[in-house]
């Protein structure tokens, strides 16, 4: 059983999906977590640099710090996508999650803590989820692998999770969305949840920088099992 005991996470996008499996899943090994969402126990938008800066630094120590925000939008092809839905998009998925590194920065060095982001396949593969959302989740694989290299030396561990198709509300958001016989061959948010724990739990002497983890009946590297591209988002 891995023991989490004693450390202290925030969870952004812990009000459900992936969020919340990840925040029940290390607050059952024994973490202390903070989660925060829009509508969540603790209420704030992580594209507000200010309110992410004050609530990190009211914190006395940060251990584990996981990005699990994500927003997409129905309308999201390149000839359809509007100029404001990109940039929340980005916001929300990118920004967001250097807005709290950045502010817990100073902690997660003296805790010689966990940074775990939420990405996607979307991210390394081309796919019909739009590409801004695509944009976003190849730039948090980016963000983790620039700050793993430059901080991995000082014990920070930052590190990626890369799920293929998993059944959250944000299904919902697809231009249309996936019927029930379909989500039922998805990941479900707990997968992920177990995912992560594994990388959080490792000894500090071992590192987990990216993992990638598919719906076994569903997917395979880069394609659905009937021929065509994945819908991760």
């Amino acid at each position: 059983m891995a023991d989490l005991g004693g450390k202290v996470a925030v969870c952004t996008g812990a009000s459900s999906g992936i969020g919340a499996a990840i925040a029940d899943r290390i607050e059952a090994a024994g973490a202390t977590v903070h989660r925060v969402s829009r509508r969540g126990p603790i209420a704030l938008d992580v594209t507000d640099r200010a309110a992410v800066d004050q609530f990190v630094q009211s914190l006395e120590r940060l251990d584990i710090l996981v990005c699990a925000a994500g927003e997409n939008v129905p309308r999201r092809a390149l000839a359809e996508l509007a100029p404001e839905d990109w940039d929340r998009i980005l916001a929300v998925n990118l920004t967001g999650a250097f807005n709290f590194v950045a502010a817990g920065l100073a902690k997660l060095r003296e805790a010689r803590g966990d940074v775990l982001f939420v990405a996607s396949v979307s991210g390394h593969w081309p796919d019909p989820s739009g590409p801004a959302y695509q944009a976003s989740k190849a730039g948090l694989i980016g963000l983790a692998r620039a700050a793993g290299f430059e901080l991995h030396g000082e014990g920070i561990r930052f590190s990626v999770i890369n799920p293929g198709a998993v059944d959250t509300p944000i299904m919902d958001k697809r231009p249309t969305p996936p019927p029930a016989e379909m989500r039922a061959r998805m990941l479900r948010p707990d997968d992920v949840a177990e995912a992560a724990l594994l990388i959080l739990a490792l000894p500090g002497r071992a590192w987990i920088p990216e993992l990638t983890i598919l719906p076994t009946a569903l997917q395979a590297l880069g394609q659905t099992s009937g021929g065509s591209v994945p819908r991760p988002g």
